[in-house]
């Protein structure tokens, strides 16, 4: 339990929260009620082992907060969950209803992992949150956000090289996401930087593929795959000049290849928006003209 106010609940309920679900309770030291709540709710923390985190907000000592949160009546809880509030009740409820209430915010045990990996690679540790979402995996095996963390980092964040053992977990995690999540976005992009990794590894080297390109720059196949060499290596604006190249000369080139990668690649591009800002402008001209 902690007490907080107005400078302090950034960082203990909106922060805190993405790793935890928050209780925020509103009380004052002149409410009865709150003086029978209070004491339930520590106690209920201390049992639960950490999975949830209790914060305290004396009302009459931060006016600014019960403002914000419209707080008429009090004790007033309101349970924080990524940064959000997700629910709350008024009044001093029976312990039974407020194990009930604590349940439903609860994350289950491969939920929990998952959430122990991201902060854990927001730290840097990455082959600890590797071996966290293993264990997500291992807890759930349908959980397909914790299958896509963990392609994400074998793919993505892990140093280099890629080597095959990587590369065969990788492509195990993405095959084993259900068809409705591959509907995400990150999906399709991870997808594609481990086609362009396999290709990369397998295939001509650069050198040879942009000698084809200038012999005949009609030769798509060879332009698709130069694209594929540099997004493995995430050299993603030499590739998206190669994909442009590939949908204005024929958009329908293999199934509409040239599209569709660039699509995935502006995700994997993202922290870079002007690059890719600047080719989806680039993409729709190209597609309406």
């Amino acid at each position: 339990m902690i007490e907080i106010g107005q400078t302090s609940f950034e960082r203990e309920v909106i922060d805190s929260s993405s790793d935890v679900p928050v209780l925020v309770d509103f009380w004052a030291p002149w409410c009865g009620p709150c003086r029978v709540l209070g004491p339930m709710l520590e106690r209920l923390e201390r049992d639960y082992g950490g999975r949830f985190r209790l914060a305290k907000v004396n009302s009459d000592q931060s006016p600014e907060l019960a403002a914000q949160f419209r707080v008429r009546s009090i004790p007033y809880v309101v349970a924080f969950i990524d940064g959000e509030p997700v629910d709350a009740f008024v009044g001093a409820l029976p312990e039974s209803q407020l194990r009930e209430f604590i349940d439903r915010l609860l994350p289950n045990p491969s939920e929990a992992e998952r959430r122990k990996a991201r902060r854990l690679a927001e730290q840097g540790q990455l082959a600890e949150a590797v071996a966290a979402l293993r264990a997500a995996i291992a807890l759930d095996p349908n959980a397909a956000p914790a299958h896509l963390d963990l392609a994400e980092i074998l793919l993505e964040r892990l140093p280099a090289p890629v080597d095959d053992a990587r590369l065969s977990e990788a492509e195990r995690a993405l095959a084993a996401v259900g068809a409705a999540a591959r509907a995400d976005p990150r999906w399709e992009a991870l997808n594609t930087r481990l086609a362009s990794l396999k290709k990369a590894a397998a295939g001509p080297d650069r050198r040879q593929l942009q000698a084809r390109v200038e012999a005949d720059p009609a030769d798509l196949q060879a332009r698709v795959a130069l694209a594929q060499w540099h997004i493995a290596r995430r050299e993603f604006e030499p590739a998206l000049a190669q994909l442009i190249e590939v949908v204005e000369r024929d958009r329908a080139f293999a199934d509409d290849v040239g599209r569709r990668t660039m699509l995935a690649v502006f995700d994997l591009a993202s922290q870079h928006p002007q690059l890719v800002s600047q080719y989806r402008r680039r993409l729709a001209a190209a597609l309406n003209r």
